[in-house]
């Protein structure tokens, strides 16, 4: 059974929380001493019934205030596929968090509510979502039962967000009308709604293809430890411990070591102390090759075929996470898979205006900011362009003063 990660966003108020709840519950999937909890809550809806917000709403700020502030995991299954769920939050102030939990998934859900269609911060989350290059989006327009399940209403909102989709280049997306609050689509087909005639969302992310990475031909691991006990049963093991982040590895195949350059063969696969044929993306393991070669934690072992770029200077799209700006002066560190250097800002290519989308010059980042950058790292990273390979296409940017992370990195070109 594969697994399938997903995200939810959208404005404050549009229902992401409720929408999350309404899919555990009406899905058979909460336990019972949290429907005993939810039941004891004195947090009801208007009409009396449980507000099933408070599944996720972990944090007692959320619970107080009624909104989403950090990312909230929650874990369920079907009898068709396993399921990961970030909640995130809505409002300006914690884009960043958005960010984070978009980051690890594989679609995106965008609410937006009936009421007020499209705004800003549907574009902005939008954007990002473009950014990371997200395959799969669902445009669930939610509170139709609070506009009488018009189907005008929908068709108006599907012809304003296919505009903003087509600018930003997201080619598969879906739409489905949705009342959270009711169950409407949610994980049944509503007969409040006759004019749609599509799927529930439970039934689209139950059938929906999303396993690119094992396909993906540029098989890449990044090296986390060297394992050599030097004992006198293991006198020769020399193993390269790590997490597959794309494409397959077999026995037998021509490997290069980054950024060295040095080539060899895989002689071996190891998973739990037993010997695999191949591996996967997602799958930790331990490889051996067929030669003695200097390696160590931060190197990352690719087909020799299929290469990543080895550069120093990057352009990169960067979203700004901290509340200091960013210092163009300053040293930062640069996290690429396992492996971390210095590196400075060279220039600052541009910034976007989140409500036209228009490119604007730009001198700093402040929070929330998203644009353009080029950076020069004080050791070559061996990565690939993040629409190519996002799992080895990406990076943070860390404050060396703080060891925060301060911001989101897309690689796009080297410009050596």
């Amino acid at each position: 059974m594969d697994l399938l990660k997903f995200f939810t966003a959208g404005s404050v108020d549009d229902g992401k929380s409720t929408l999350i709840g309404r899919l555990l519950y009406d899905s058979e999937s909460i336990l019972a001493d949290q429907l005993e909890a939810l039941q004891q809550s004195n947090r009801k809806n208007d009409d009396g019934t449980i507000d099933l917000a408070i599944l996720t709403d972990g944090l007692k700020a959320e619970r107080e205030q009624g909104i989403t502030i950090d990312v909230a995991y929650k874990y369920f299954q079907t009898d068709k596929r396993k399921f990961i769920i970030a909640d995130t939050p809505g409002h300006i102030q914690y884009t960043r968090n958005m960010v984070t939990g978009a980051s690890n998934s594989n679609l995106a859900i965008i609410l937006v509510d009936a009421r007020n269609g499209v705004v800003e911060q549907t574009i902005r989350h939008s954007f990002i979502v473009s950014l990371l290059e997200l395959k799969h989006v669902v445009v669930c327009i939610n509170k139709m039962d609070m506009v009488d399940y018009s189907e005008q209403t929908f068709n108006d909102i599907h012809k304003a967000y296919s505009e903003i989709a087509t600018k930003l280049h997201l080619n598969e997306v879906t739409y489905i009308p949705v009342s959270a609050l009711k169950g409407d689509n949610v994980v049944n087909v509503s007969g409040n709604m006759p004019w749609y005639t599509g799927k529930s969302l439970l039934d689209h992310l139950e059938t929906i293809e999303v396993n690119e990475d094992e396909k993906s031909p540029q098989a890449r691991m990044p090296v986390q430890w060297v394992i050599r006990p030097q004992t006198d049963e293991l006198h020769d093991y020399r193993g390269y411990a790590g997490r597959v982040s794309s494409g397959s590895f077999h026995v037998n195949d021509k490997v290069t070591v980054l950024p060295s350059g040095v080539r060899s063969e895989i002689s071996r696969i190891e998973t739990f102390g037993q010997d695999q044929a191949e591996i996967h993306s997602g799958m930790s393991v331990t490889l051996h090759l067929k030669d003695n070669i200097d390696i160590s934690r931060g190197d990352i072992l690719v087909n020799s075929s299929h290469e990543p770029i080895v550069s120093q200077l990057i352009e990169a799209d960067l979203c700004w996470m901290d509340t200091r700006p960013l210092d163009d002066s300053m040293m930062y560190l640069i996290q690429h898979n396992s492996k971390q250097t210095k590196c400075k800002i060279r220039e600052i290519l541009h910034k976007v205006n989140i409500n036209t989308l228009d490119k604007i010059p730009a001198d700093s980042f402040q929070l929330n900011d998203i644009g353009r950058i080029v950076i020069k790292t004080a050791d070559p990273l061996a990565f690939d362009l993040y629409h190519e390979n996002k799992q080895n296409g990406g990076a943070i940017l860390i404050d060396s003063r703080t060891n925060l992370t301060v911001g989101a990195l897309m690689f796009r070109a080297s410009v050596e």
